[in-house]
């Protein structure tokens, strides 16, 4: 395990850089960094889900492997050439959201985030999922990734939105659908 913070500021930030694990300095508006902390944010959001008695047994544990992924995904971004997230994960993933997805109705119309509270975090969740997976496409015109790690991103933002199918219509609460005026 890497080394343990005694003392959480540093100040070695207040010139507008930060560090990446390697020990390069770069700005904090570096797309690297933008895509690290979108990661974490999406991470943040996902506990924000993962608070919520009413989440499923077996989700929350998807949920709580992903987080740990999700780690391992910002290792990759602030350790160029590093890779973590393999094919194997990607497989996973889609496993999964095959379960989750079996015993929900075929989609008719269009979801509007809502229904319940913990369904729509997760719809917050698959957002800013969505965003991180953006930015990694924009880091990676700069600089190469692990094309595993977008494809990782991508597969998770699918997952949160059937996790989000489950979490909306747990105890009754149905799903808001897009009322397209016509």
């Amino acid at each position: 395990m890497g080394n343990r913070l005694t003392k959480i500021y540093t100040r070695t930030g207040d010139d507008g850089l930060t560090g990446l694990a390697n020990g390069n300095r770069v700005a904090k508006h570096d797309l690297r960094i933008e895509a690290s902390g979108t990661v974490d944010e999406a991470n943040c959001a996902i506990g924000i889900v993962l608070s919520e008695d009413s989440v499923p047994a077996e989700l929350r544990s998807i949920l709580i492997r992903v987080q740990n992924d999700l780690f391992d995904v910002g290792a990759e971004l602030s350790l160029p050439d590093y890779s973590a997230i393999d094919l194997e994960r990607i497989v996973w993933l889609e496993n999964q959201l095959d379960k989750l997805n079996e015993n929900l109705p075929p989609l008719k119309e269009f979801i509007l985030p809502g229904g319940n509270r913990v369904g729509a975090n997760c719809h917050l969740a698959r957002a800013i999922c969505r965003r991180a997976e953006r930015v990694g496409w924009a880091l990676m015109e700069q600089s190469p990734l692990n094309p595993n790690l977008l494809k990782y991103l991508n597969r998770l933002s699918d997952l949160l939105f059937v996790a989000a199918r489950v979490l909306c219509r747990k105890n009754g609460s149905t799903e808001v659908l897009w009322q397209h005026e016509r």
